[in-house]
């Protein structure tokens, strides 16, 4: 009888501790589950989103509201697959990190480097950004030959996308590398730089802001870079090509410049009229 007793006792308990471990795995994500299968199984699309980054990303600190042109475009592909937006914080610097590590399923904003294209993949060309100069009054070049001389001194975030164009384009001028594009802006204000790369969107809302800066010159040709959707590297197509899908659909209806338009009055005071004619989204 103690025996049986025993060998009773011994199969509740692996049998309750079978259904534990059971119960704790299930909780557990699954490491090898696709961007696609998890969104289309919790109807939840997680992006990555940058605090102070307007007319990109706006977050209200008294609300706590999100807005800007990519947190539209967010709700749109949301809407467009019957899914919540969940919105991740995050800065320009770590999104890249946030993908690797599956923290967020999607992020709107990244230019497609070959440096970063070997560690997340890329979406089609959501927008195209056009690179503009800040410049100060009295300077007004036609051409990007036209600056690219050694008196010439033009100021960049260091390492950004403004920073490898005119690198590529101008390497004969003396470029000013500073660490935020605020540093730009203010070697321009100070007279320490003839003017500063931008794309079109930034330096259209600095201007907004404080017109003494400087003003807008487009040089010809146009310079330009695309604004892409950055997404986890996974073996899993179905994600980033249905993305591409409604990306084409939106395009195609017009919502883009709408979209980016409206976010640029609201929340930049920058008026469709004072973007240049040759510019487009």
């Amino acid at each position: 009888m103690t025996n049986r007793r025993q060998f009773m006792t011994h199969v509740a308990m692996a049998s309750a501790a079978t259904a534990w471990s059971h119960n704790v795995f299930a909780q557990q994500p699954d490491a090898t589950e696709s961007a696609w299968a998890r969104i289309n199984r919790t109807k939840v699309i997680r992006m990555g989103a940058v605090a102070g980054a307007a007319p990109y990303y706006h977050k209200d600190l008294a609300s706590g509201e999100w807005k800007g042109f990519m947190i539209d475009f967010g709700k749109g592909l949301a809407d467009s697959m019957k899914a919540k937006l969940e919105i991740n914080e995050t800065t320009w610097g770590n999104s890249v990190l946030d993908l690797q590590s599956n923290k967020i399923d999607v992020f709107f904003g990244l230019n497609p480097t070959p440096a970063r294209a070997l560690v997340v993949d890329f979406s089609d060309p959501l927008f195209n950004n056009a690179f503009v100069l800040l410049a100060r009054k009295d300077f007004n070049p036609k051409t990007w030959e036209e600056i690219n001389k050694p008196e010439v001194k033009i100021a960049v975030d260091i390492g950004s996308s403004h920073d490898q164009m005119i690198s590529k384009v101008c390497p004969n001028a003396s470029i000013i590398r500073l660490e935020k594009a605020a540093d730009a802006t203010l070697a321009v204000q100070t007279g320490r730089a003839d003017c500063q790369v931008l794309a079109v969107v930034l330096a259209l809302t600095v201007i907004s802001k404080n017109p003494t800066i400087g003003h807008l010159v487009l040089p010809t040709p146009t310079q330009a870079t695309t604004t892409n959707l950055g997404f986890r590297k996974e073996a899993d197509h179905q994600w980033k090509d249905y993305v591409n899908k409604w990306i084409a659909q939106t395009r195609a209806s017009g919502k883009v410049k709408d979209v980016v338009l409206s976010n640029m009055q609201a929340l930049s005071g920058v008026k469709p009229d004072q973007i240049p004619p040759t510019i487009s989204f």
